[in-house]
């Protein structure tokens, strides 16, 4: 029998975060999924580099990889120094693989990192969402809701 999923994962120390896909999608899954880094990535990681607001991820011969992700060079890599945009490989479970392209083939679903952070063990993980691309009129919604609850909050403040 598998071992339950955690409902949030275990944050140390969150190094880059995309702020624009809750926004921009709506989230239906969120997965956990490791990072295949070579030496001077890590590096660059643990030093708080890194960039994930134009990335995403695609499924090719049943791997998933993270595109257009940039971690810069490390300083002090010299010639072993790697490339920035690399497309990197997220290590999942094949049964996760196969669900997630289920869905981006069927559904029409996209997937989006919403953050790239070291776990407890000191290994570097990408949150990876399952998402559906909002119309503009859900975005308009999200404003509309989010100044409703920024007002309230304020209101209740000052009333309490």
């Amino acid at each position: 029998m598998a071992r339950p999923k955690p409902s949030t994962f275990d944050k140390q120390k969150v190094v880059a975060e995309n702020r624009k896909a809750r926004f921009n999608y709506t989230i239906e899954d969120v997965y956990e999924a490791g990072l295949a880094l070579q030496g001077t990535e890590v590096k660059s990681l643990r030093f708080g580099e890194g960039s994930i607001a134009e990335s995403y991820a695609e499924i090719k011969d049943g791997q998933v990889w993270l595109v257009n992700a940039n971690i810069p060079e490390f300083s002090h890599g010299n010639r072993f120094n790697h490339e920035p945009k690399r497309p990197r490989k997220l290590l999942l479970h094949e049964r996760e693989i196969d669900k997630l392209f289920g869905a981006v083939e069927r559904k029409g679903m996209t997937l989006v990192p919403l953050s790239i952070y070291f776990n407890s063990k000191g290994r570097a993980k990408v949150e990876l969402a399952l998402a559906k691309g909002k119309q503009a009129h859900d975005k308009r919604q999200t404003i509309k809701d989010r100044d409703w609850q920024r007002d309230k909050a304020r209101l209740l403040r000052e009333k309490g």
